[in-house]
């Protein structure tokens, strides 16, 4: 598990969320139950990219942080691996 660090900012139309050490993890909602769980989906989303790309995924910062943030918060994101195996292109089979 990797754990990095959230920030979620009250606005006067919702919540705006987004994860300080991941860069690009960011994400907008009602409120701060949506607003969390829709960053934890783009987390999810953003890690699985640079993974497909062969990039690494950042090193979480535990220093980092916002001043104008109203809550800051961990945020975990879970590796697993899958045991199914792919060829690709895959072949026809007559």
């Amino acid at each position: 598990m990797i754990v990095y660090k959230a920030m979620y900012k009250v606005l006067d139309e919702g919540v705006h969320g987004e994860v300080l050490d991941f860069p690009g993890v960011i994400t907008y909602g009602p409120n701060l139950a949506e607003t969390r769980r829709l960053l934890a989906s783009a987390l999810a989303d953003m890690a699985e990219t640079n993974l497909l790309y062969g990039e690494s995924l950042p090193h979480p910062d535990p220093n980092s942080t916002d001043p104008n943030a109203d809550l800051e918060e961990p945020i975990y994101l879970l590796l697993t691996a899958a045991n199914q195996v792919t060829l690709v292109p895959q072949v026809a089979t007559p």
